[in-house]
């Protein structure tokens, strides 16, 4: 039984995805330069778009995390699973991922925010 609230969790949990959404989309961002579309600016402009508020939410979690004296180390990984150890109020939690969930998470999370991006530039029209 976890001592976390669902608050903690939801800070930690954001605390590992969005570090890896950064991740995937700094090297969609490169691998985009490097091809042969013919009109890579939109593309670029929505990863970057996306990367900023991503920074930005991010910047956020770590100072509420840092307010409630929380910090998260990842432990181990290894094929199947990832442990990560949840700091918080004088305890320590270890808590194993699923890699696949971890990866189907980010997924969802980059489509959260390609597609907020996309609601703001038509709102902007």
């Amino acid at each position: 039984m976890t001592r976390l609230s669902k608050e903690q969790i939801f800070l930690f949990e954001q605390a590992i995805y969005l570090p890896l959404l950064l991740i995937v989309l700094e090297r969609d961002t490169s691998i985009i330069k490097q091809s042969n579309i013919k009109l890579k600016e939109p593309y670029l402009t929505l990863i970057d778009g996306a990367m900023r508020n991503i920074q930005l939410q991010l910047k956020q979690i770590k100072a509420d995390m840092k307010k409630q004296q929380m910090k998260l180390h990842k432990l181990k990984q290894d094929e199947s699973f990832t442990m990560y150890a949840f700091l918080f109020n004088g305890y320590e939690e270890h808590h194993n991922y699923f890699n696949p969930r971890i990866r189907n998470k980010v997924n969802e999370l980059l489509m959260k925010y390609i597609l907020h991006d996309e609601k703001q530039i038509a709102n902007e029209k």
